[in-house]
């Protein structure tokens, strides 16, 4: 192990001996270069993460294609990619490559994944906002996200955050699996959300009142095949758990994730299903994980009424608002998280990311069977994104460096 440490260590002192490093560079929409660009500067309270994984998001494919762009001018107007070029990737894993002159409790050689947002606690703020103080972090008065938000992201060699934002991996996880840390904190958090949130069905066994013992999970992605896995394995749901998604592949992976019913939408009308399955009642609580616009208008016959419905997934594209016109009329408790939200621990780390890491650490949260596809060249994203994630048999790509 040492051995190999210190051949590492060499080759960063190599790298860093130069100003530039390549990445992955998104200079229009669907338009990506690998370009030389400087090395980030590492301040005294940051370290410099040399990225060793990048999972792919369908934030950055949405960003791609030009259906969102959330670099915004101070009148919160989007601002172009040509005008300003953005690196994506907010799904990271590395190792210290140089920390700051401040930074005393991790050391050149460690592995960590990064927690990509910038809040009051990562900030160095000496008062925290409303949000902050009350662990809604990606809700910050002041946040700013790299990958997302124009802060250069994690499909580079390199990247410089606050060391509070690097969370310290203390087993032989694959680094491409420690890149799923920040996915499964977006799950954890949406899950909190909706224990804590007043509904008429609790997800909470401690709260008081009907517990939900329905679950529908629209899309069988790795945001809805986490949420199976998070129900059942740590949550410790017990109730009735159906999953509906087109792709036949999909659909045999939620079942072995523990789904009792894996619905195929293309074959047979969903509402129909979920009625059969529910006794004509509709499920208690639905997830959306699949950004697929036309699930909106059926989710009036998919719920009873007041049922807690989870709008995890983004895009929705084509949709008019008119959808939600019967949906409003059943009185549901909408649930819109966003993020890994969850509070710090004592030394400023996100409490969230380090749930998620230990849930895969320790093999709770089994992502390994949900990263389809690995790219080892910054080269291969454009194809990637153009290409791959549309294809059947895709459900997570990691990129490795």
């Amino acid at each position: 192990m040492s051995t190999s440490i210190d051949t590492w260590e060499k080759t960063v002192s190599t790298t860093r001996a130069a100003t530039t490093m390549r990445a992955s560079v998104l200079c229009g929409v669907e338009k990506l270069e690998v370009q030389d660009v400087p090395i980030p500067h590492a301040g005294p309270d940051d370290v410099l993460v040399q990225v060793s994984a990048v999972g792919l998001c369908g934030t950055d494919a949405h960003i791609f294609a030009g259906h969102a762009n959330y670099n915004t001018d101070d009148y919160g107007q989007p601002i172009p990619f040509d005008v300003q070029p953005q690196i994506l990737g907010h799904e990271i894993s590395g190792r210290i490559a140089e920390v700051g002159s401040e930074v005393f409790d991790l050391k050149v050689g460690d592995r960590v994944v990064v927690d990509q947002g910038l809040n009051c606690v990562s900030l160095r703020r000496t008062t925290l906002c409303d949000y902050c103080r009350t662990g809604d972090s990606h809700q910050c008065e002041f946040y700013a996200e790299h990958g997302i938000t124009g802060l250069p992201g994690g499909l580079a060699e390199f990247i410089a955050v606050p060391a509070v934002n690097a969370v310290h991996i203390r087993s032989e996880l694959d680094m491409a699996a420690a890149a799923l840390t920040e996915p499964l904190g977006c799950i954890i958090h949406s899950a909190d959300a909706a224990a804590r949130a007043q509904t008429r069905y609790h997800l909470n066994g401690a709260a008081t009142g009907p517990r939900v013992r329905s679950v529908l999970i629209c899309g069988a992605g790795p945001a809805g095949l986490m949420f199976v896995q998070y129900l059942r394995r740590v949550l410790g749901y017990d109730g009735l758990l159906l999953v509906s998604e087109p792709n036949e592949e999909k659909r045999k992976l939620a079942s072995r994730l523990c789904a009792d019913q894996a619905i195929d939408p293309g074959d047979r009308d969903a509402v129909e299903a979920v009625q059969d399955y529910t006794n004509g009642k509709g499920v208690d609580c639905l997830i959306e994980a699949s950004g697929a616009g036309q699930v909106l208008a059926f989710i009036p016959g998919l719920i009873k009424k007041q049922a807690t419905v989870l709008l995890y997934g983004h895009g929705h594209a084509g949709v008019d608002l008119s959808v939600l016109n019967n949906l409003m009329f059943r009185e549901p408790c909408l649930i819109t998280p966003v993020g890994a939200s969850g509070g710090f621990e004592p030394d400023g780390r996100p409490s969230v990311y380090l749930r998620a890491l230990n849930l895969i650490e320790r093999k709770e949260i089994d992502v390994a069977p949900l990263i389809t596809h690995r790219y080892p060249a910054l080269e291969a994203v454009q194809d990637a994104l153009v290409k791959d994630i549309h294809t059947p048999g895709y459900i997570k790509g990691v990129v490795t460096l």
